[in-house]
């Protein structure tokens, strides 16, 4: 099947590499012009290179002044917006005790703040045109929080909780609402926990060390998920709206 987003106009968050920018790659394949919005100016430049009318916008999501003008800069370069991607994030985890209220705070505005208020800024568009697609990128401790799992996992169930919630009242609207969690994906958030890490192996030899506890075997590809994204994004995903897939090979625990 040949899916198409012809005509549609895309805006993602944290797109500039990564999950993001494969995302934003698929999207571009299947026709739509996509608005890619992250932090530093370098990556969304090169990232933007590779990606055929490509809006590039810097931009901080985590505060509502950046929102404000990552929406308006996506919206004039694209004339609208019909698809938004929510995938601004990190995967900050530590102990509950050593979590200080500002921790909660940058990780609760950049995961779920931002997811708001874009959300809100996109609605009225979509509403008039009957047509919209919110996906939110979450990962599987939405479902399923694990001990050590904070801030994240609370702030990702929170955006599980907005996706339920914005699916019933976007229904009636034409506007579908659905959720990616992601499993363990290669990814440059991957690359960087091996950079990090204490041992010699090559990344490669990381990379199969960690796969082998998902039940198929390896990590996912990010062109894995961002084909996920399309699906939901076009025409197969017109009867889709209020779930949760979790894209990790069997990985979670809950489905």
């Amino acid at each position: 099947m040949q899916l198409s987003l012809e005509g549609r106009r895309a805006l993602i968050t944290g797109g500039s590499r990564g999950l993001g920018l494969a995302m934003a790659r698929a999207f571009a394949g299947a026709g739509a012009r996509v608005a890619i919005v992250a932090r530093d100016q370098a990556s969304l430049a090169e990232a933007a290179a590779g990606l055929p009318n490509a809006a590039p916008v810097s931009a901080d999501v985590s505060t509502a002044d950046g929102c404000g003008r990552a929406f308006a800069a996506a919206e004039a370069a694209l004339g609208g917006i019909d698809i938004l991607v929510n995938n601004a994030g990190t995967s900050r985890r530590a102990p509950f005790a050593a979590i200080t209220d500002a921790d909660w705070q940058a990780d609760l505005d950049l995961k779920l703040f931002a997811a708001i208020r874009l959300t809100r800024l996109a609605w009225p568009g979509m509403a008039e045109r009957r047509f919209g697609r919110v996906i939110n990128v979450l990962n599987t401790g939405a479902k399923a929080p694990p001990a050590g799992g904070a801030p994240t996992a609370v702030s990702r169930a929170a955006g599980l909780a907005l996706t339920k919630v914005l699916a019933g009242e976007g229904a009636p609207l034409g506007i579908n609402v659905n959720a990616l969690l992601v499993g363990k994906i290669d990814s440059d958030q991957w690359v960087r926990r091996h950079a990090a890490a204490p041992e010699g192996r090559s990344y490669e030899e990381w990379k199969a060390e960690s796969g082998r506890a998902i039940p198929m075997g390896r990590m996912g590809r990010a062109e894995e998920f961002a084909a996920m994204a399309l699906a939901l994004a076009s025409q197969p995903g017109d009867y889709v709206t209020g779930t949760a897939i979790n894209v990790d090979g069997g990985l979670s625990p809950v489905t």
